[in-house]
């Protein structure tokens, strides 16, 4: 477990990808950058770096589920979207998560 999930309130990474896969139209969100995205990113998941999401062009009625590496970057783009009235949920860091992967874009 890292640091950064040792202080968060939120629920586990693992946890929060179920609930994003049981959730009718729910978008995955990965926020990392691209090439970390490409070195190995959850399978189904949309990659939109944290430093493009001005141009993110999504359902808000969709519900959206953020992650990032350590759980940083996708609290900021949670209160980012929510601004513009996406639904999101905050599900943190894909550090210590040690489900399937995917590697490349």
């Amino acid at each position: 477990m890292s640091i950064f999930n040792f202080f968060s309130n939120h629920s586990d990474f693992a946890s929060g990808i179920e609930q994003a896969n049981n959730t009718s139209n729910a978008v995955l969100l990965d926020v990392r950058t691209v090439q970390e995205y490409a070195n190995g990113h959850v399978p189904g998941s949309v990659n939109m770096p944290l430093d493009r999401l001005e141009s993110i062009k999504l359902n808000k009625n969709n519900p959206v589920f953020v992650y990032c590496r350590s759980g940083s970057r996708s609290r900021q783009a949670c209160r980012y979207l929510r601004t513009y009235g996406y639904s999101v949920t905050d599900i943190g860091g894909i550090a210590d998560y040690r489900g399937k992967l995917e590697k490349g874009v």
